[in-house]
């Protein structure tokens, strides 16, 4: 194991001898912030998850009474099939909201929690929705000579909206079917959004079943404009959040590269600039979905990080080559167009709580740390994890900033077990670590096991900040 210590603090209590000492302070240049220390009050993830969670319950309350309302059915069965029904709809619009990019959930909950949301309130929906055609089908069967698979098909024949409901139904079981982690696994993103898309038919599909069959909206016109309006405003969130706003974005921005800089064999810097910058909300750690707008590669979006905080004029993002998109970034021309979509994630000082902070980046994680560092204020230490010593991206530049803001620099190289960050290490590297706020980001196995060394030191978890990069969940 090699665990570099590169820079300390430099007041005449704590400084040392770097191994490679910087002569002159080097200019650091970032849009400047006030500074952010510890934040008082309710954290904004608390905030923005219990805003989610506000509007799911005010709404399934609604559909509560508006169910009792309408008077209940003779055979249990029904009565089950039908509040199963409603509630499954429910949650397809609530499914709706989590997806749409709303800034201000994104900012404050972050893309992946919202996806992984979103992942496990598609499987309640998928369960709900098969309870509610089981209960239905074996509750009208009891009451009438048929069986259930022939009750099934005269539902579907003289029933109006019925027939729309099982094709829905049927919609929703092959999206699960293909989100399923042993089928995902196995689909490239572009395939497994491609047969996503097909949600939004089973959306229309239920949505008009309801409103023509639903005995809770056939009875009252209240309800029926009542699930109207929760239905309209989940698709106007997707509307806004997905294609207005990136849309007004990248019209009003005209993002366009001017600068492709190998970082090294396997890594590449692009610089991304545009018109009035200054008014992007963009922070430090955050990503977007880039799409370089060339022949072959329009079609494709990709999430990368900002690996420098937004200065008003630049954007920087910096790749490993990983597959064909983030191999074909090296060979941008100048000047190409961007549709950038964006700015996602939590990955910010919005949600520090202590004034000083520790920085750990393993690999190409180093980006969103790296920018983070030019914007947090207070002390920092940095621990960057990478096999070798040339794998250590943007090194130089962290070896800057960490002399420029007084703050410390760990590189720490070596195979991957022993474990180099095991709980010993970190206590070593930073004894105060419980008294600092944690922002992690790296390769999932080493994210995984640093969150199990910070528990296992006692790191308090609103502390510790992580996002996980992925789309799909």
């Amino acid at each position: 194991m090699k665990v570099e210590r590169q820079y300390f603090d430099s007041s005449p209590a704590t400084s040392s001898v770097s191994q490679d000492p910087i002569k002159e302070l080097p200019t650091v240049t970032t849009l400047q912030r006030p500074p952010t220390g510890t934040r008082p009050g309710v954290r904004p993830g608390v905030v923005g998850r219990a805003g989610l969670y506000a509007v799911l319950l005010a709404n399934a309350a609604v559909v509560a009474v508006f169910f009792v309302q309408a008077g209940f059915a003779s055979n249990a069965l029904i009565v089950l099939g039908r509040l199963t029904g409603l509630y499954g709809a429910l949650l397809m619009a609530f499914q709706l909201l989590l997806v749409a990019r709303l800034p201000w959930f994104d900012r404050r909950i972050g893309m992946d929690r919202l996806t992984l949301l979103h992942r496990w309130t598609g499987f309640s929906v998928l369960w709900l929705l098969l309870a509610h055609a089981v209960f239905i089908t074996f509750g009208y069967a009891r009451s009438s000579a048929l069986d259930p698979v022939n009750q099934l098909v005269d539902l579907a024949e003289t029933t109006e909206g019925v027939l729309r409901a099982i094709v829905a139904l049927a919609v929703i079981i092959v999206v699960g079917a293909v989100s399923a982690r042993w089928a995902r696994r196995r689909l490239a993103y572009e395939t497994w959004h491609f047969i996503h898309l097909y949600t939004y038919v089973a959306v229309v599909l239920a949505f008009t079943h309801q409103v023509a069959a639903g005995t809770t909206f056939t009875s009252s016109s209240v309800a029926k404009t009542y699930w109207s309006a929760v239905w309209g405003g989940a698709l106007a969130a997707v509307f806004a959040g997905r294609l207005v706003l990136p849309l007004w974005r990248n019209l009003r921005h005209r993002f366009r590269v001017t600068a492709v800089v190998p970082e090294n064999d396997d890594v590449v810097s692009v610089y991304v600039t545009g018109r009035d910058l200054g008014r992007l909300p963009a922070r430090a750690g955050q990503f977007f979905l880039w799409r370089f707008l060339t022949k072959d590669r329009w079609w494709q979006a990709n999430p990368f990080s900002l690996s420098a905080a937004p200065d008003g004029r630049t954007l920087r993002l910096t790749a490993k080559r990983a597959g064909d998109g983030s191999a074909a970034l090296r060979h941008l021309k100048v000047g190409t167009r961007v549709f950038a979509e964006g700015p996602y994630g939590a990955f910010t000082t919005l949600h520090r709580t202590r004034p000083d902070a520790v920085l750990i980046a393993g690999g190409v994680g180093v980006t969103p740390v790296r920018a983070l560092l030019e914007e947090l204020h207070g002390h920092a230490v940095v621990i960057y994890r990478v096999a070798t010593d040339q794998d250590a991206v943007l090194h130089g530049e962290l070896r800057e900033l960490v002399l420029a803001k007084g703050a410390e620099l760990h590189l720490v190289t070596g195979p991957p077990v022993p474990d180099r960050l095991a709980p010993g290490e970190l206590a070593r590297l930073v004894p105060d670590i419980t008294g600092r706020d944690v922002y992690l980001c790296g390769p999932p196995p080493m994210m995984n096991a640093v969150l199990g060394s910070l528990r296992e030191l006692g790191v308090p978890k609103p502390q510790v900040h992580f996002e996980r990069f992925s789309l799909a969940g």
